[in-house]
């Protein structure tokens, strides 16, 4: 549970009419400046405040917006809520896709609000209203205890005669911490290349949300494309550790097996009601290797085909498994994680 701070800065926007909404943006991005938001984030916050703002008006007649500082576990934060008694959303997962409008306007409203801010929780019953809650944390700079102790390599390309690549890739660094993820959008040609794009912007974008929260939100940002499977390992050097989800047939390898590895995948497709991601966590020991692979790549190999192929750096890897195993007719991307050579 957040707990409201500077109890004197929350304020109640009653939205009835069109002048309403610019005192909402302002209001937003003043709250964000107080609470310590850098400017970009603060137009990120007005701007999903306004739409949340606009409609009330298009969708409920109005409705009130609470702006409320946060603070839990030690981070800041701010929740922007939205309240009416309009005839509420059907389908709300629905009215999450870009371009959904059920007034007629362009229908990017809660899509906006799910790619700007952290957090988004909806609840509705069509004749009595509906409630939105949306929250954005302050990133804190955190120093690196040390340097990082791991290299990622990523070798990637599109199917033969293809011209957009409909896989994408993640590589993330932060703290302790570094996001490696593949994503494959279905299909190939334009259409997957936007799914694995929009993906792609969402994940780079909360990457160091908690990994249940990065699919749910992709998922929702991915609602008006083909979709895509996914799979992301965060890695924590300073405890150890890495977590791991994946939604779809991204293939995951670690080598040497010298613990078992019981990553659990869900069947499924990103953005097409996929099921909640499961995140498994695991110690990471020093010497390990992880790959990461689209289907676009060969899945029955094993790592005693390619003698030596671990004491080659990680784009070495990735670049020598992508040429051996890629198959011409898929876009094929490969990732590989392994420690600094001494």
């Amino acid at each position: 549970m957040a707990h409201e701070v500077a109890a004197p800065l929350r304020r109640t926007i009653e939205v009835r009419h069109e002048s309403s909404v610019g005192e909402a943006r302002r209001a937003a991005k003043a709250t964000g400046a107080a609470v310590g938001f850098l400017p970009e984030t603060c137009e990120g916050i007005a701007l999903a405040t306004t739409e949340l703002a606009t409609n009330l008006i298009k969708h409920a007649q109005g409705g009130t917006l609470t702006l409320t500082p946060l603070a839990e576990g030690g981070r800041v934060g701010l929740e922007v809520e939205s309240v009416d008694t309009g005839p509420g959303i059907a389908d709300i997962e629905q009215a999450l896709a870009d371009r959904f409008s059920t007034a007629g306007s362009r229908g990017t409203g809660l899509g906006a609000v799910n790619r700007l801010m952290d957090e988004l929780d909806i609840t509705s019953r069509p004749g009595f209203g509906t409630r939105i809650v949306c929250r954005k944390w302050r990133r804190e700079e955190r120093a690196s205890s040390r340097p990082c102790p791991l290299v990622v390599g990523v070798a990637t390309r599109a199917c033969h005669m293809g011209s957009e690549n409909g896989d994408a890739f993640v590589v993330r660094q932060w703290a302790d911490c570094l996001l490696v993820g593949v994503i494959d959008g279905l299909g190939h040609g334009p259409f997957a290349n936007r799914a694995a794009r929009t993906a792609q912007a969402y994940v780079e974008s909360h990457f160091d949300l908690p990994l249940e929260q990065i699919f749910r939100g992709a998922g929702r940002a991915c609602r008006a494309t083909r979709g895509v499977v996914m799979a992301l390992a965060r890695f924590d050097w300073g405890r150890g550790r890495l977590a791991f989800a994946s939604v779809g047939n991204i293939e995951v390898r670690v080598f040497p097996l010298s613990q078992p590895f019981k990553f659990f995948i869900r069947r499924g497709v990103v953005g097409l009601n996929a099921p909640s991601a499961v995140v498994t966590e695991h110690p990471w020991p020093p010497g390990h290797v992880l790959v990461l692979h689209s289907d676009g790549l060969a899945t029955h190999w094993a790592w005693k085909d390619f003698p030596g192929l671990t004491d080659l750096a990680a784009p070495a890897i990735a670049q020598e498994l992508l040429r051996t195993l890629a198959k011409e007719d898929d876009d094929a991307t490969v990732a590989v994680v392994k420690e600094v050579s001494p």
